[in-house]
């Protein structure tokens, strides 16, 4: 019977002791912000602009039905009938899945550097926000002060700033340079803002998750209100979602879709589980799954209207000012009136003149300048944040308050997934309890914090940004992939369909229907096998390369493509494999345990049995 406590063959304790949420609303906005993170703002909308504006929706919305949610439902439905974290909730399921788990909580802890250092930079561009006119909107001058650097004329300011006077980058990923010391204090901040937040668990990011979950929706809001309002929105609104079908041919564009439903909902990584855990058990999970799934992906689609109404407005500026340059040149050179070209007579004048005038017209070198080339600049990750955005708040009026709401709303928004990753890693501690029980819960945390913080310093080295880029590419992805798998098979065809099924009758009062069922039994094991497989095959053809900021570089400002030395390369490995490794090595452990007890066993027998007659 659905509605009665049946038995608890999963062998999970009530938890009386567990903490538990204040609210449901405070669950759900907890859930919401460690799903809802950096790659919502600069990743889906890069994603629509290049595979096919709205046409790229269609397998989206595929990969949310039949992967995203799917699995969702199983991750919050085990932690909150487990009432554990990643590591107790699989060894319970059966101990040779216990590696499933400690993989889960290795990812975490791995990406909780780097993504914590983002934050640094993230802080870094805020502090600096407080200025009239913002730094990076002029060059500095040189050491004679008789001029401007030559690196940063050759680029953009914003570019220089960023790659010179905050990252100061080394030209070779080999070269580590020195601490960057502004960086190292500012990850200090950030480590010390995160601990306080999770330093009593749920207790105190549940008061926390309050602001920095809504904040973000409260600032794109107005971001999105004044992109609107500005010249050139409509442009980049409609460059962003019509619909190029052809782009489905594409097998890239529906990797890439199920790939970002998968990351984006922050599967696998453990936090979920542990946030789930702390819910009443008779918690309706299912509703939850599909309510967070779905507000996830509407703040996608909302944070891609206000981001690129504001980069319309951008390439608008830019394309207005080739304009511009342009109109000059051919005043100066046909020596007409001024003002007597305007942008919109611009084209037919350019037609007559290269009719009656060719070769005069061929040696002005007019750039080309078309709308669609600017809208074409896309950029995702760190680009759009600190380089393509920075840049066109740079021409908003009021540019410094643009400045200071923008990366403040970056900042709570990875603060708030800082709280899911952090729990994916001090829970499972907390389960398998590495410390004695009268140890406080906050010195496990500072631990963790501080053992987090000193990993991540050697991001703050002139040659951090490139480790980033080698911990955000392998140790991410590949290991999460490979871990949705084992969780879909260890629930369905180990722990069993059915007894899943009456599980969750329990916890909600109803039966998974057919929906739910056809996804976990076949659809959503095949769709993660098809993607493992299709990734594979994409690593294999990538090849292991990074783009260095060089200025001696003979193409300078482009960023020079250089493949990683060999020992490099090994640590790319390592991090792709060494999370996964857990899997067949606490199974192995496990069988080799048993059987040595096995034997131990019959050796007893054997020996009784001897006693019996007098032998032994």
């Amino acid at each position: 019977m659905a509605g009665a406590p049946g038995p608890d063959p999963l062998g999970g304790g009530s938890g009386d002791d567990r903490p538990q949420w204040d609210s449901k609303l405070q669950y759900i906005l907890s859930c919401v912000g460690f799903a809802v993170g950096l790659g919502n703002l600069w990743r889906f909308p890069y994603l629509c602009q290049s595979h096919g504006g709205g046409a790229f929706l269609i397998p989206y919305f595929i990969a949310l039905a039949f992967e995203g949610i799917p699995l969702f439902h199983i991750e919050l439905a085990i932690g909150q009938r487990l009432r554990r974290g990643s590591v107790g909730v699989w060894r319970t399921i059966s101990p040779y899945l216990g590696g499933v788990g400690l993989g889960c909580l290795s990812v975490s802890f791995l990406l909780s550097l780097y993504y914590n250092t983002v934050l640094t930079w993230v802080l870094w561009y805020f502090l600096n926000s407080f200025q009239h006119p913002l730094p990076w909107g002029t060059c500095p001058l040189d050491l004679n002060h008789t001029g401007f650097v030559e690196e940063c004329l050759t680029t953009s300011t914003v570019s220089y700033f960023w790659y010179r006077q905050t990252l100061n980058v080394t030209a070779d990923i080999s070269h580590s340079g020195s601490v960057q010391w502004q960086l190292l204090v500012c990850l200090a901040a950030c480590w010390a803002i995160v601990y306080l937040c999770v330093i009593r668990g749920i207790e105190s990011t549940g008061k926390a998750i309050y602001f920095t979950a809504s904040f973000p929706y409260l600032v794109l809001t107005v971001f999105l209100i004044r992109g609107l309002t500005l010249p050139g929105a409509a442009e980049g609104l409609t460059y962003l979602f019509t619909p190029n079908m052809q782009a489905l041919q594409s097998p890239r564009v529906w990797l890439d879709a199920a790939t970002q439903i998968f990351f984006s909902l922050s599967l696998a990584l453990g936090g979920h589980i542990a946030f789930a855990s702390y819910n009443p058990p008779r918690n309706d999970c299912e509703k939850d799954a599909v309510t967070i799934s779905v507000v996830n992906s509407l703040t996608s689609l909302y944070a891609s209207i206000a981001v690129f109404s504001v980069l319309g407005f951008k390439a608008a500026r830019d394309h207005g000012r080739c304009l511009d340059g342009n109109i000059l040149s051919l005043i100066n050179e046909f020596d007409f009136p001024d003002q007597s070209i305007s942008k919109d007579d611009y084209a037919a004048v350019l037609t007559h003149l290269n009719a009656t005038h060719p070769e005069r017209v061929a040696g002005l070198h007019l750039e080309t300048c078309r709308l669609q080339d600017f809208l074409d600049e896309g950029a995702s990750g760190t680009g759009l944040a600190f380089i393509v955005f920075t840049e066109a708040v740079l021409h908003m009026p009021g540019a410094p308050v643009w400045a200071v709401l923008f990366f403040s709303m970056l900042f709570t928004l990875g603060l708030s997934s800082m709280f899911g990753n952090m729990e994916g890693v001090i829970t499972p501690l907390l389960d398998l309890e590495v410390l004695p029980r009268w140890v406080p819960k906050e010195v496990l945390t500072g631990a963790v914090c501080l053992a987090c913080f000193l990993s991540a310093t050697c991001f703050s080295l002139q040659s951090g940004n490139y480790w980033l880029e080698v911990f955000d590419s392998h140790i991410v992805s590949l290991n999460l992939i490979i871990f949705a798998f084992f969780e879909v098979v260890g629930i369905i065809y180990i722990y069993g369909l059915d007894q899943f099924c009456e599980d969750i009758a329990w916890m909600t009062g109803r039966r998974p229907g057919l929906y739910w069922r056809v996804s976990w039994k076949v659809v959503s094991p095949l769709l993660l096998l098809t993607i493992l497989v299709a990734y594979i095959a994409l690593l294999a053809r990538t090849p292991m390369s990074y783009r260095a900021w060089n200025p001696q570089y003979e193409q300078f400002p482009l960023r020079q493509e250089k493949s990683y030395p060999g020992w490099v390369q090994v640590i790319c490995v390592l991090l792709s494999f060494l999370p996964i490794l857990w899997v067949p090595g606490v199974a192995l452990a496990q069988l080799l345990t048993r059987r040595r007890r096995k034997q131990e066993a019959t050796q007893q027998d054997t020996c009784l049995k001897l006693q019996d007659s007098g032998v032994c």
